[in-house]
């Protein structure tokens, strides 16, 4: 009688690299990249040779050399004094605050329908007087929320962040900043995983709502209360300009507005799109266990949409990011406007400022594609 005996095992060889289905697809896949690599070396070469040929090689110590040039709306401290890459870093903070708050309202017009009001002011309320025009004051109607908000034709005036304590301490103040606030949302973050551990061993979910509000804003408010925190609200001019506060210039509002429009109607039929995607039996059947309407929504609905949402959604804000380079039509200075922008033309060296600036856009687009897929797969179905 004859016994079938298991093949034997003959170890790892080399020929497994190219017939074995196990390894075939990261022989191919290191293959590519050493040849991308290779590619992108020639390449390399080859400009390096080519400008050093014409006595311009590849050099970027031009960041260091002054600026120069003054930028209009700055988050960070910046001077015609400082250096190009200062310049640089100015425009990169500008087109990151335009990114994230124009994915923030264009996600926030797509997804929630707001009634416009009319909102007519009366016709003498921004009418200069010929005292006002005599004192160099401006209106105070252009005041609005609550008389915190100021909007003028010199830039819109919000309420700004002080610390009269301790702010000033440096690196220690900033790490205690990150720490309390690491620490408050690992606790949440534990909460919250216990409860669910709970739930599914017991069916019944505890509630958690107030413990993680103590965790998360207690802390937080004890830090800022220490370090004097407190709002820097616009007053209205003595002379000509508002004192106080963070002035967004015109031409920030101005983009921040467009995109946010532009991308919102393109994400609100992405979200209509991923609503229909769902089945009108999920609806019925969630009404006929008594759900109301928007219980439905947030339970049934917009679970399963999201499948269908997010993919799109991405490229959208990879969409609107790019499209913020388009802000050296509005005067706004983002990195297009600064590095590719003046410090090349002063530089002469577009080479250089051109390899920086797609080094940056694809580094910014990576990293909210990684973010976007992190949320998108914990959306997605789990499969056993």
């Amino acid at each position: 009688m004859t016994m079938a005996t298991a093949a034997p095992n003959t170890g790892f060889q080399l020929s497994m690299l190219i017939y074995d289905t196990r390894y075939r697809a990261i022989s191919l896949q290191l293959f590519v990249l050493l040849l991308v690599i290779a590619a992108f070396w020639w390449l390399g070469s080859n400009l390096q040779a080519n400008l050093e040929a014409k006595g311009r090689p590849l050099s970027f110590d031009f960041l260091w050399s002054r600026a120069g040039y003054d930028i209009g709306q700055t988050f960070i401290p910046y001077t015609n004094d400082s250096t190009h890459f200062r310049a640089m870093l100015v425009g990169l903070v500008n087109t990151l605050v335009l990114a994230v708050f124009g994915c923030l309202f264009a996600t926030v017009i797509g997804v929630v329908v707001v009634p416009l009001y009319e909102m007519t002011p009366a016709p003498n309320a921004f009418k200069l007087t010929d005292e006002m025009i005599a004192s160099g004051t401006e209106p105070a109607a252009s005041m609005i929320l609550g008389g915190t908000v100021a909007i003028t034709n010199r830039g819109t005036y919000i309420p700004g962040f002080l610390f009269e304590r301790g702010f000033s301490a440096g690196w220690m103040t900033t790490l205690a900043i990150f720490l309390v606030i690491g620490g408050s949302l690992a606790a949440h973050l534990t909460l919250n995983a216990r409860a669910r551990r709970v739930q599914e061993d017991t069916g019944v979910r505890p509630v958690t709502w107030w413990q993680s509000l103590l965790v998360l804003f207690v802390p937080l408010g004890l830090l800022l209360w220490a370090l004097g925190f407190h709002l820097d609200i616009p007053q209205p001019p003595s002379r000509f300009n508002f004192e106080g506060g963070v002035v967004l210039q015109n031409p920030f509002v101005a983009m921040l507005v467009a995109l946010s429009l532009y991308t919102g109607a393109f994400i609100a039929e992405i979200v209509r799109a991923g609503i229909l995607a769902v089945s009108s039996g999920q609806t019925e059947a969630a009404y006929a266990l008594g759900l109301r309407p928007n219980r439905t929504m947030n339970l049934v609905i917009l679970p399963q949409a999201l499948r269908v949402i997010i993919p799109p959604l991405i490229s959208q804000f990879l969409n609107l990011t790019k499209n913020t380079s388009l802000g050296i039509a509005a005067s706004y200075a983002d990195l297009r406007g600064t590095l590719g922008g003046i410090t090349l033309n002063q530089t002469g060296r577009e080479v250089e400022a051109m390899l920086l600036m797609m080094l940056i856009y694809l580094s910014i687009s990576l990293i909210i594609s990684a973010l976007m897929n992190v949320y998108n797969r914990s959306v997605q179905l789990k499969e056993r």
